[in-house]
């Protein structure tokens, strides 16, 4: 296929990466600098969620460049394209939290919308301005979520010909996004490729979110907040694997195509926290009476809240041979050592941008 001669006759491409900053964008680009796969040019604005220290590893390597620029500003887009001559883009930069889109939707429109029509735009003016083979191997992957999909009963999994029925603004402004992809490639030929996955999880992953929250809470002697009754359920896919399917697909999955990745992981809200627990008591030596499961507190669900999401992957996996290599148990026990040992990262957020405060009321 001509997308494999590529990668043997270059042996290191130069990646746009947007949102590297962020918890899954940083895990990517991580991922590529620190194995050798690509040159990597992380864009990103540096939004709340963003995190320059996520990167500290390979921010000393000749292969890693950062440039702030908002995704929205198309000069700033066309320079730093002019300026790396890039042989891809993988766009991970979004708006992401629920709880957040729902108490103010126009950043979720600006970035997630507007923001990927402008780059997908930036994109297709400099494949058609570049030549030959540079031309012919460009690729753009949209990196997107499986809550487009919306809600799933007790059984079933989300496939890649599932009609789109997103809730809450957040998966409705990705459901866009990926709709924008899929039109410059139907009308422009920009070569494009959607992924969609499900819910991500591991280290340096910004604290509204449920795992990390849960963790830092339950470290606090905090409450543990369970919206509903917490039987909502999620397929929980570590982020390392996320990154490594994301480049998979990015080399080999089709033009035009849609592949979902999932770590066929589903566990309900409960469990999850459950599992935190478990592990936390067996790790520190102050436990709380009654163990951490003592601090879990049911609050008022969020609106619009899905009752369950889970990725039918056999696409991925059949097609492109990418496989998780992180259950769940091996996932979570890493991801609540890493937050144990790590304060030095997730202190200052805490105190100076993000105190576990509910959002989404």
């Amino acid at each position: 296929m001509l997308e494999n001669i590529f990668f043997i006759m270059k042996a290191r491409p130069t990646i746009i990466v947007t949102g590297g900053a962020g918890f899954i964008g940083s895990a990517v680009c991580r991922y590529l600098v620190s194995q050798g796969i690509a040159n990597v040019v992380n864009v990103d604005v540096l939004t709340y969620a963003a995190n320059l220290s996520s990167l500290a590893s390979i921010e000393g390597s000749e292969f890693y460049h950062f440039e702030q620029v908002d995704i929205c500003d198309a000069s700033g887009l066309a320079r730093v394209f002019d300026h790396y001559q890039p042989d891809g883009v993988m766009h991970l930069a979004a708006e992401s939290h629920v709880d957040r889109s729902i108490d103010g939707a126009q950043a979720f429109v600006r970035t997630n919308v507007l923001g990927t029509s402008v780059l997908l735009d930036a994109a297709l003016m400099y494949w058609r301005g570049v030549g030959g083979e540079k031309r012919d191997l460009f690729r753009f992957l949209m990196v997107s979520t499986d809550e487009v999909y919306g809600s799933l009963g007790e059984t079933g999994l989300f496939d890649e010909e599932m009609a789109y029925d997103p809730s809450s603004p957040y998966s409705a402004s990705k459901a866009a996004s990926d709709h924008l992809a899929t039109a410059w490639y139907r009308t422009y030929g920009l070569p494009v490729v959607i992924s969609n996955c499900s819910n991500n999880y591991g280290p340096f992953h910004f604290p509204e979110k449920l795992i990390p929250l849960v963790i830092l809470n339950a470290l606090h002697k905090r409450k543990l907040p369970i919206y509903g009754n917490g039987s909502n359920v999620r397929d929980w896919l570590f982020v390392v694997d996320h990154a490594k399917a994301l480049w998979m697909i990015f080399q080999k999955g089709e033009l035009g195509e849609k592949y979902n990745v999932g770590g066929r992981n589903e566990r309900s809200n409960l469990e999850v926290v459950m599992e935190v627990c478990s592990i936390l008591d067996d790790l520190v030596d102050d436990v709380p009476d009654g163990g951490h499961a003592s601090l879990i507190e049911y609050v008022a669900d969020r609106p619009g809240h899905d009752a369950r999401y889970a990725i039918d992957a056999t696409k991925l996996e059949n097609d492109l041979g990418w496989v998780a290599e992180e259950d769940f148990a091996s996932g979570i026990r890493k991801t609540v050592e890493w937050y144990v040992d790590n304060e030095a990262w997730w202190g200052p957020i805490l105190s100076e941008k993000y105190a576990g405060e509910r959002l989404g009321l």
